[in-house]
């Protein structure tokens, strides 16, 4: 099935009639999408149009392979009109692209369709002159929208915040002005993406983009605040998530994320355990926090952490980031990682703690003769100096091996 992106938020009344006062004076299909290349309004059909098109306007959102292909073009930083070619396998005819750009701000881009990849100089001339009221109106309506957002971003970061008063102060707001209501589910989370080479600006619209759709959902209403490299969503709810439908919702965000931006912004989601009621939100934003930094660390957990899910992770990745280094590590695992065969000893301490140390369940899982993994467990005791029979003993270890994922992850970007 065809990926596809959530919807941008439609034009106003007055950016549609400009659009088709353009279109009827062309004769040719006249689109606006914003910067993520999403339909914000489009005018009819002028027997110029394409499968993207007709599935565009027919499924309100447009196939995540095209916005990728025209996103790839640069178009967002154009700073004059150009075509981009079309692509037979998408269905995409040529296109004349115009950014829509007001007091540096990129709005979006007016896209004509043009079958014959040219215009006449009336027609360019016609396009020049209406972008700039398209502009103009554009520029108004993001203002209006960005005070709004403003203000519920604000509000909810003093709700998550670390100050009680200003926590308290923040929930009533949001009751009073009817933002948030009380309810018994709170869930917070988190989305983080990695300062690459994105153009100034790109990441927080790709992020805004990505998120938005999910401040309203048939399960969840809520609110977002959008900074630089991450994003923040709370939502509440009536009933408890249904199983998986958070891990769901993440897995969509991080897709979308990269539709929108290249690989090196690598986002992450963390999601929080569920608190009873708004004045326990910061807690769920806490544990989001530390979710996140478990899905940057933690490969196999692929971009996705879930506090409910963590385990022994969750109390050691509240140490600060530069506590998180190989002093955390104890004395008799890093002896047994020094010795000889020491790797596959390793490997076998951590599948025996893994399974509570049951010998069975451990040669079957590492296809071993126990009398080989019996040989092994004695050498592990002999060179670290700890009793697998001891329970302390045996939480020093596993916490040990566990500091050692951690630290894998850290030494891996390093190296990059």
């Amino acid at each position: 099935m065809t990926e596809r992106v959530q919807r941008a938020r439609p034009g106003s009344a007055a950016l549609q009639a400009l659009v088709d006062e353009l279109a009827e004076e062309l004769g040719r299909s006249v689109a606006i999408v914003d910067p993520l290349v999403r339909m914000i309004c489009t005018s009819r059909h002028f027997g110029d149009e394409d499968p993207v098109r007709i599935r565009t306007l027919l499924q309100g959102r447009a196939d995540s392979e095209g916005i990728r292909y025209v996103l790839a073009q640069g178009v967002t930083q154009w700073c004059r009109p150009g075509f981009v070619d079309g692509r037979d396998d998408l269905g995409l005819l040529p296109r004349y692209i115009v950014p829509l750009r007001e007091r540096g701000h990129l709005l979006g881009l007016m896209v004509i369709v043009a079958p014959e990849r040219q215009l006449t100089e009336r027609e360019k001339e016609s396009i020049a002159r209406a972008a700039h009221p398209v502009s103009a109106q554009m520029y108004a309506e993001h203002l209006a929208a960005d005070t709004e957002e403003t203000g519920a971003r604000d509000l909810l970061l003093g709700l998550l915040g670390s100050s009680p008063a200003a926590r308290d102060a923040a929930r009533q707001q949001a009751l009073d002005s009817g933002l948030l209501r009380e309810t018994p589910h709170v869930v917070v989370s988190v989305v983080q993406v990695s300062r690459g080479e994105e153009p100034p600006g790109r990441t927080e619209v790709a992020l805004r983009g990505a998120v938005e759709g999910f401040r309203q959902t048939r399960s969840a209403h809520g609110v977002m605040a959008v900074e630089q490299d991450r994003a923040v969503l709370l939502q509440v709810r009536d009933r408890p998530p249904a199983p998986d439908e958070l891990r769901g919702q993440s897995r969509r965000i991080i897709e979308e994320l990269g539709t929108f931006l290249d690989a090196s912004a690598a986002p992450v989601v963390g999601i929080g355990g569920p608190r009873a009621g708004l004045a326990d939100a910061w807690t769920s934003y806490e544990q989001a926090l530390v979710a996140v930094r478990a899905a940057r660390r933690l490969p196999h957990l692929k971009g996705l952490g879930d506090w409910a899910e963590l385990g022994e992770f969750a109390v050691l990745l509240q140490l600060p980031e530069c506590a998180l280094n190989a002093s955390l590590l104890p004395q008799p695992l890093r002896a047994l990682a020094e010795a000889h065969g020491g790797a596959r000893l390793r490997d076998t301490l951590r599948c025996f703690l893994d399974n509570a140390g049951s010998v069975p369940r451990t040669a079957d899982a590492l296809r071993l003769h126990r009398t080989t993994l019996y040989y092994r467990l004695r050498r592990i005791r002999e060179i670290t100096g700890l009793d697998l029979d001891n329970g302390a003993d045996r939480l020093v270890l596993h916490m040990g091996l566990r500091v050692e994922e951690l630290l894998a992850r850290a030494g891996e970007e390093a190296r990059v």
